[in-house]
């Protein structure tokens, strides 16, 4: 085992950075990098260095972003460079809520860089971390639940990513661990550092020994062993942490990096339930399937274990919710968002007086400035006019000092590393004392988000009736204040539903959660003959008439007609809102001898018991059997009665199939369901 267990990287070096003494590109920040400028360092890697940076364009277009800047030692390596610029450029195609975007990927004066979004929130391990310091001994199993759902649902997306062509990308993140996985502070839960991961398309380069390896304890078994791997090795990760959020015990952690790949490879992985009493038996059942040492004995995909995860939550009315997590999040972290609020607001100020003095040609000289060395003037040493004074000129470290203080609270925490930014103004008088022209007394644009939440999730998004991309759960950003906006969530089988929400200046954001009801639909039937003491029964209820026009859509109903002297004749159907089901019955006389002699007689086709096998292609869903749940395709082995069963299968999407099968005795009743694009 030891000759195949490659050797990790120094973690020590990895924290460090590697690199000894100062770096020249440091003197002098703020500066400009390319149509970026750098505000702030906030950590340095094994291969990259973080930085805080604003990007600028026409019209007062600003966005705050993070740049990772790949260390000078690594540009040498044009291998590697040329793999992960690829990948990067492969991760900008994904936009999803629960993955962190990247925006650009480039060169600048020679150094390769990535530009991804920035997100207000802490990763896994300093929540935990924060939680320790709080005296909170539990990580409640509802937002545990919340947080691994959100993954599933990012990393589903990534894997099933195609290009342009619809070939798949075979996308793998390789570097799924607490540090990689954020919460923010609105409740959205974000996997970052897609900008190393593997894909199989065009262009893809082995990776060196030592480089873009994942955190040792949380790598599966191939990855530990060296051998290729697939979107598996991800869903064992999220495994893992799934374990560890809901036992509160880490669960592979040896003495030395060798022996906790030792734990992962050989040895028999502990039950949550022998490290936790108490611990669910349906949650242990989902946990030990995704750390199943052999790949294909794991789920299959990410969206499988998300299925069984939600149904699971359905099931014991666990009460997930972006609102709960977000107020757990802010409740956790209150002291750090009280002490930032301030800063805020004098430093949103200085950034608008800042962009004012820069004058028009600032955004849109931003290409022209190509050199590395040509740090962007101080702020304040400009006013309105462009007249350069000696006064202004001592109060720009103020200024600058103004906007990093106003970045803090923008950004808690940074993309691929999250690092905790600790910026101080050391000179708050300077920034007070800054001028501020007469002519600027109007307010600035502001801007706000409102997350949607809904009830089941998976909802159609629309902005005042415009269609969106996102699914609920979702946030929606760059909204502007004191606008009103209608926002109106729609999906297969339940009612519309809509609602307004305008933001104020005091609440810049808000959480919307909607309960999605079930839509109505008609049910009529035409019978002949028509004979005295004609019924419908409808799932189990008789009614007299023989139209029904409060039928809920979306679920599976079973419908009997029949009259005393004349045999029943069942139906099994679903339906969309608004939709009328109509059905012609033609009623049979029945022979009551033959029905007396017949009594308490099964079919002979229905003697004794056989299996049921179901599947999906061109996607997965849930499967129902005869009314009862039986979790995603594939469903196979099951042991039925032998005879007719109604299988129904219900997409992701809300859409149900429904189809009849027949399982013979001591054998095998197969169904494939062909999943609607």
């Amino acid at each position: 085992m030891a000759a195949q267990i490659p050797a990790p990287p120094s973690s020590a070096a990895a924290a460090v950075g590697g690199i000894e003494g100062r770096d020249p590109f440091m003197e002098g920040l703020p500066a400009r990098f390319g149509k970026y400028t750098l505000i702030r360092k906030l950590a340095t890697g094994g291969m990259a260095e973080l930085f805080l940076a604003i990007q600028k364009s026409v019209a007062g277009f600003e966005k705050l972003i993070v740049i990772k800047r790949i260390l000078p030692a690594m540009n040498q390596d044009r291998a590697f460079i040329d793999m992960l610029l690829h990948e990067a450029r492969v991760a900008a195609t994904l936009s999803h809520p629960n993955i962190v975007q990247i925006f650009d990927v480039g060169q600048h004066d020679g150094n390769f860089y990535i530009a991804m979004e920035h997100v207000h929130g802490e990763d896994l391990r300093s929540i935990v971390r924060q939680m320790k310091k709080k005296g909170v001994s539990e990580f409640p199993l509802e937002h545990a639940i919340s947080i691994i759902l959100g993954m599933c649902a990012g990393l589903a997306y990534a894997h099933e990513k195609r290009d342009l062509d619809g070939s798949p990308l075979n996308i793998v993140h390789r570097d799924i661990s607490p540090q990689n996985v954020v919460v923010t502070f609105t409740g959205d839960v974000k996997i970052v550092d897609f900008g190393i991961a593997k894909s199989d398309s065009k262009g893809q380069h082995e990776t060196k020994s030592g480089k873009l390896k994942g955190k040792i304890p949380y790598m599966s078994p191939e990855q530990a062993r060296g051998e290729p791997i697939d979107w598996r090795s991800d869903i064992f990760a999220t495994a893992v942490m799934l374990f560890e959020l809901t036992t509160g015990k880490r669960l592979f952690k040896g003495a030395s990096e060798f022996e906790t790949l030792k734990l992962i490879c050989e040895r028999e992985y502990p039950m949550p339930s022998q490290v936790r009493r108490g611990y669910p038996g349906d949650l242990e059942r989902i946990v030990m399937r995704g750390l199943a040492k052999d790949r294909g004995a794991r789920y299959q995909t990410a969206r499988e274990m998300q299925a069984l995860l939600e149904e699971f939550v359905r099931r014991e009315r666990i009460p997930t919710s972006t609102i709960a997590l977000s107020q757990f999040m802010q409740s956790l972290f209150e002291d750090k968002l009280a002490s930032q609020k301030e800063q805020l607001l004098q430093g949103k100020q200085l950034a608008d007086i800042i962009a004012l003095q820069h004058g028009p040609d600032s955004v849109d000289n931003l290409e022209a400035t190509g050199s590395r060395n040509s740090h962007s003037a101080p702020a304040a040493s400009h006013t309105v006019s462009g007249i350069h004074s000696p006064a202004a000129q001592k109060s720009s470290a103020g200024i600058v000092a103004g906007i990093l203080a106003a970045v803090i609270v923008i950004g808690g925490a940074a993309a691929a590393g999250f690092w905790a930014l600790k910026i101080r103004n050391k000179d708050p008088a300077a920034a007070a004392s800054a001028p501020v022209p007469a002519t600027v007394q109007s307010a600035p644009l502001v801007r706000g988000a409102i997350a949607v939440v809904s009830d089941p999730p998976g909802a159609t998004v629309w902005l005042n009736g415009e269609k969106r991309d996102e699914l609920t759960p979702a946030t929606l950003t760059k909204l502007s204040i004191g606008t009103p906006y209608e926002i109106k969530l729609t999906k297969d089988g339940y009612a519309d539903l809509t609602t307004t929400v305008t933001l104020t200046e005091n609440e810049s954001s808000s959480a919307v959660s909607l309960q999605l009801k079930r839509g109505l639909m008609t049910v009529e039937v035409n019978v002949r003959p028509m004979v005295p003491g004609v019924s419908m029964i409808l799932d189990g209820k008789t009614y007299s008439s023989l139209t029904v026009d409060n039928v809920s859509s979306g679920e599976q109903h079973k419908l009997v007609v029949g009259a005393p002297g004349y045999g029943a004749q069942s139906f099994t159907f679903t339906g969309n809102v608004g939709d009328k089901k109509h059905y012609d019955v033609t009623l049979t006389k029945v022979d009551p001898k033959a029905k007396d002699k017949d009594k308490d007689q099964p079919p002979a086709a229905t003697g004794g018991t056989g299996k049921i096998a179901i599947a999906a292609k061109g996607g997965w869903c849930n499967v129902t059997i005869d009314g009862a749940g039986r979790g995603p395709t594939p469903v196979a082995g099951l042991s039925v009665n032998a005879g007719p069963h109604t299988v129904t299968c219900t997409t992701d999407t809300g859409k149900t199939l429904s189809a009849s099968v027949s399982v013979p005795a001591d054998g095998v009743g197969r169904y494939m369901f062909t999943i609607p694009q």
